[in-house]
């Protein structure tokens, strides 16, 4: 099984980007609070990135980050060109 991480925007939020995990290529990315077997406590830090604490537990046990760009380009459905 392929686990993977990125970091994504999340609605409503300008810009904000929260850690994002995927663990089967065919699932859709969901915020790492809906993992709380993966999830660990963030740190007390003002301003501080959402998920820093969980990411950096998951890198450590082997999960991949992959790239913003390219996770939004595997989430977006792909409409059949007309020609």
């Amino acid at each position: 099984m392929q686990q993977r991480m990125c970091w994504l925007s999340t609605s409503g939020e300008n810009e904000t980007k929260i850690l994002h995990l995927q663990t089967a290529p065919h699932q859709p990315w969901r915020p790492y609070t809906a993992f709380p077997q993966y999830a660990v406590p963030d740190y007390k830090i003002p301003g501080g990135s959402r998920g820093w604490a969980t990411y950096q537990k998951l890198l450590k046990a082997g999960w991949t980050l992959v790239p913003t760009a390219l996770a939004n380009e595997f989430s977006v459905s792909k409409a059949p060109v007309e020609l």
